[in-house]
């Protein structure tokens, strides 16, 4: 399952079956890109609610293993759903068993040092334009509700989750953050962090060395969770 970026306010599944099919081809499995609805008309807790319901259709399809990638605000929402479905599994029911994200956002109380310590680096974002995306998303509620932000969510009994993020991004500390916490938690996760890599690089194939690099080491690392026949919670 796929769940695109955007920062809640703009992008369409169909503009990312490119690269949710390249790391799905390199996992060897089939991939899901959901359209969730878009702030402000549709606000916090509304795209988070949408994920959560393609991930219980898609478990009630008959899956029986998922795994979850997502980018940027599909970072967010897809390490939103690992907690979900950590915390409110079904009894009996499918869990996911690993995760990707590339530069997800984790904190939207924007209280990582990376916005200022890459503001210039950052070719695409500064902290106040990331302060008027947040509100726009958040509609009022707080930002560091566990829903809203990763980083404050319980992160024990998660699956393995492996991250990606450049280094020239602000949002660096949303990733290093958040990987920190969760080897904390116990949790089997791994930051990689691209040299000179902008915000999104991930998705640009053809474009960067890395991008190519990231997307082959994540395919690969979700076949091997995919591979596996027990259950994270029976592990």
């Amino acid at each position: 399952m796929y769940i695109h970026g955007g920062w809640f306010t703009w992008g369409r599944a169909e503009a990312f079956r490119n690269v949710a099919g390249y790391i799905a081809l390199s996992a060897g499995t089939d991939t899901f890109v959901p359209d969730y609805r878009l702030a402000p008309e549709h606000p916090f807790p509304t795209a988070v609610r949408d994920v959560e319901a393609c991930y219980r259709g898609l478990i009630d399809a008959g899956s029986q293993k998922l795994a979850i990638v997502g980018d940027s605000a599909g970072g967010n929402l897809a390490l939103a759903l690992l907690s979900i479905a950590a915390t409110h599994a079904r009894p009996n029911s499918a869990r996911p068993v690993g995760a990707v994200v590339f530069s997800p956002i984790t904190d939207l109380a924007l209280t990582g040092e990376s916005y200022t310590l890459r503001a210039e680096a950052d070719l695409y974002f500064t902290k106040a334009e990331a302060a008027t995306l947040a509100r726009n998303y958040l509609g009022g509620a707080n930002p560091t509700d566990s829903t809203a932000s990763p980083l404050y969510a319980d992160l024990t009994e998660l699956p393995p989750i492996r991250v990606h993020v450049g280094d020239d991004e602000v949002l660096l500390d949303d990733s290093r953050r958040y990987v920190e916490k969760a080897l904390a938690a116990g949790v089997d996760a791994k930051l990689d962090v691209w040299l000179g890599m902008p915000h999104g690089f991930a998705l640009n194939i053809g474009m960067f060395d890395a991008s190519a690099k990231a997307l082959e080491f994540s395919g690969a690392f979700l076949a091997e969770c995919l591979k596996s026949t027990a259950s994270h919670r029976d592990q």
